[in-house]
């Protein structure tokens, strides 16, 4: 199972508890099939207003995308994922 970042104001997005968070993810998802967050499936995290896609153990040794919606959280996370494993010549 998933951890959040932790800290008590972190709340892990899942089925139970964001069900309109998850359906938003699955149908980017879908959208951008061969994306990163399509195929690496990371972490959904919610924090105050802010989405939070983690793929790692923390913010700070991960790759992360922040947005004040999923989607363009996932975007967000897509873009860094990217630079990180391409990084410009």
């Amino acid at each position: 199972m998933s951890k959040s970042i932790p800290n008590s104001d972190n709340k892990l997005c899942d089925k139970d508890r964001t069900p309109d968070a998850m359906r938003e993810f699955e149908r980017y998802c879908e959208t951008h099939s061969n994306g990163p967050a399509a195929v690496r499936r990371p972490k959904l995290l919610l924090r105050g207003n802010t989405y939070i896609v983690l793929l790692g153990n923390s913010v700070a040794d991960g790759i992360v995308g922040l947005g004040t919606t999923v989607s363009t959280a996932l975007r967000a996370f897509d873009l860094q994922y990217l630079k990180t494993i391409r990084p410009p010549e």
